[in-house]
C-alpha cells in the first residue's frame, strides 16, 4: 500500500478517512458584514439536468473575469469583490446564495437586492425549478438605528409581521413568509451586537429555516389529494368486511378480486408518497432544530419565528404524517382480510375436496362390487367352455371304446372345472394385489 505523506509511521489508513474529515467541513458558514443584501434561491433539478446546472453554474465566472471550477463539488463559494456566489449541493435540491456588499445606493433595505448585479440573463436560463426564493436585507443597527414598526412594516409592503430578537437580542429579524410583488419572500435583519462570523452563522440559520420550512411543505398538497380518496377507500374495505361476515354465500373470487385492486390502490400510493412524506418528517426536524439554535426573545406584539412555525407548519407535518400512518394502516387491513379470504378458499376447498374423495370412495366401491360380478361371471363363462371342451374329449374316448358313462362323466366334471376356474382366478387376483401394494410402499419410502 503507498504511505501517504501525511502518514509518516506507516499506519494502514481507510480509504475513506479523508472524505469523512473533509465532510465536517465541506459547508463552512459564510462571513457576511453589515449592512449587505442577500438572495436566496433553493431549485430542484431532475438527475438528467445535474451536468447542465453545473455548466450553467460555471459561466457565472466567466462574467466576473475568473476561472471556473472544472470539476462538481458540495459547496463552492465564489469572492467577485463587491459579489459573492455560494452553491451547494442537496439531496434533492441546490441552493444559490448571493451577496451584494455595494448597498451605499440603497435607500430602502429592499430597493437593492442580493441578485442586483447578477445577469438577468443568467438567471433566465438558470435550469430546473424554483422552490425557494427570497431577499435578506442586512443593517447594521449600530451605525444607523432600528426605524420605527411602522417604518419596518412598510418594508414589507403593509404585511403582517412575524419578528423576534434572537441571539439573546444582539440581532432583530423581521419578516412575514409571504411572497412580495417581485416574487420573493423577504427577512430584514439588524444587527445590534454580531461580529461577521456570528452574523453570517444567523443568515445560515435563518435561510436553513425558511428553505426547509418550503421543502417540508411540498408533502401537504399529497396528503390533501389521498385523503378523501383514503377515505373512501376505507369505507369500501369496511363494507366489504361487513359482508363477509354477515353473508356467507359471498363469492369469494369477486371479493378476492376487489381486495386485490385496493391493495394495489394503496401499494401505488405508497410508492408515489413514501419519500415525500419521509422528507416532510426529515425537514420538520431540521426545522426544529435550527429554530432551538436561534434562541429567540419575543418582540411585544408579535409572533416570534417558532411559534408562528410550531403554529403553522407542525399541523401541516401532523396533516402529512396522519395520511402516512392512514396508508400503512389500510395497507395491514387489507392484508388481514385478504387472509381471512384465503382462509375460507383454502377451507372450501378441502371441503370440496372431502367430497370429491368421498364420491371416489363410493365409485370405487360401485367398481369393486362390479368387478366381483364380473369376476364371477368370468368363472362362469370360462368354466362353461371348458366342461365343453371336455366334453368332446369324454365323446372321443367314448367312441374309441373305453367303456364311460358320458353324461355322468360330464356332470362330474362341472364343479371340479369351476372349482379349479375360481381357484386359478382368486391366485391371480391376490398375486396383482399383492404387487400393487409393494408398489405403494416403495413410494411411500421414497417420500
Amino acid at each position: 500500500m503507498d504511505q501517504l505523506p501525511n502518514n509518516p509511521y506507516g499506519l494502514d489508513l481507510h480509504p475513506l478517512r479523508g472524505a469523512l474529515y473533509d465532510e465536517l467541513h465541506s459547508r463552512p458558514f459564510q462571513v457576511i458584514p453589515s449592512p449587505s443584501r442577500l438572495t436566496f434561491l433553493a431549485v430542484q433539478i431532475p438527475n438528467e439536468s445535474r451536468e447542465q446546472e453545473f455548466e450553467h453554474f460555471q459561466k457565472i465566472y466567466e462574467h466576473f473575469g475568473h476561472r471556473a471550477p472544472e470539476e462538481d463539488g458540495v459547496c463552492y463559494e465564489a469572492d467577485f469583490g463587491q459579489v459573492r456566489v455560494r452553491r451547494e449541493k442537496h439531496l434533492e435540491f441546490i441552493t444559490y446564495t448571493f451577496v451584494n456588499l455595494d448597498v451605499e445606493a440603497c435607500a430602502d433595505p429592499f430597493d437593492c437586492s442580493g441578485i442586483s448585479r447578477i445577469p438577468e440573463e443568467w438567471l433566465r436560463a438558470l435550469p430546473g425549478t424554483v422552490v425557494v426564493s427570497f431577499h435578506v436585507a442586512i443593517e447594521d443597527a449600530r451605525q444607523q438605528p432600528e426605524p420605527p414598526l411602522p417604518v419596518v412594516k412598510s418594508f414589507f409592503e403593509g404585511m403582517r409581521l412575524v419578528g423576534s430578537s434572537p441571539q439573546d437580542g444582539d440581532a432583530r429579524v423581521w419578516t412575514t413568509f409571504r411572497l412580495h410583488s417581485d416574487g420573493f419572500g423577504r427577512f430584514l435583519i439588524y444587527n445590534k451586537r454580531m461580529s461577521d462570523s456570528q452574523l453570517g452563522r444567523l443568515t445560515q440559520r435563518v435561510m436553513e429555516i425558511e428553505t426547509y420550512r418550503l421543502m417540508a411543505l411540498l408533502g401537504l398538497p399529497l396528503a390533501r389529494k389521498y385523503n378523501p380518496e383514503l377515505t373512501d377507500m376505507d369505507r369500501q374495505l369496511a363494507e366489504t368486511t361487513s359482508n363477509l361476515a354477515a353473508n356467507g354465500d359471498l363469492d369469494e373470487r369477486i371479493l378476492l378480486g376487489k381486495l386485490t385492486d385496493m391493495a394495489a390502490w394503496v401499494e401505488a400510493c405508497r410508492a408515489r408518497t413514501t419519500f415525500r412524506f419521509s422528507a416532510t418528517r426529515a425537514y420538520h426536524d431540521l426545522v426544529l432544530k435550527r429554530l432551538a439554535e436561534l434562541r429567540e426573545d419575543e418582540v411585544s406584539g408579535h409572533l416570534t419565528i417558532t411559534e408562528f412555525m410550531t403554529r403553522r407548519l407542525t399541523p401541516a407535518v401532523r396533516t402529512c404524517e396522519s395520511v402516512s400512518e392512514r396508508l400503512e394502516n389500510l395497507s395491514r387491513r387489507i392484508d388481514r382480510v385478504s387472509d381471512m379470504m384465503r382462509t375460507r378458499v383454502e377451507l372450501s376447498i378441502q371441503g370440496q375436496n372431502q367430497e370429491l374423495l368421498a364420491s371416489m370412495d363410493r365409485r370405487s366401491k360401485i367398481q369393486l362390487m362390479m368387478q366381483h360380478t364380473v369376476e364371477g361371471l368370468s368363472v362362469a363363462a370360462i368354466s362353461y367352455y371348458l366342461v365343453g371342451l371336455l366334453k368332446y374329449l369324454i365323446e372321443a374316448l367314448y367312441n374309441s371304446g373305453v367303456p364311460i358313462d358320458k353324461s355322468l362323466t360330464v356332470g362330474i366334471s362341472v364343479p371340479i372345472v369351476v372349482l379349479v376356474v375360481w381357484f386359478a382366478t382368486r391366485k391371480i387376483h391376490k398375486k396383482f394385489l399383492k404387487l400393487a401394494t409393494e408398489r405403494a410402499d416403495q413410494d411411500d419410502e421414497k417420500h
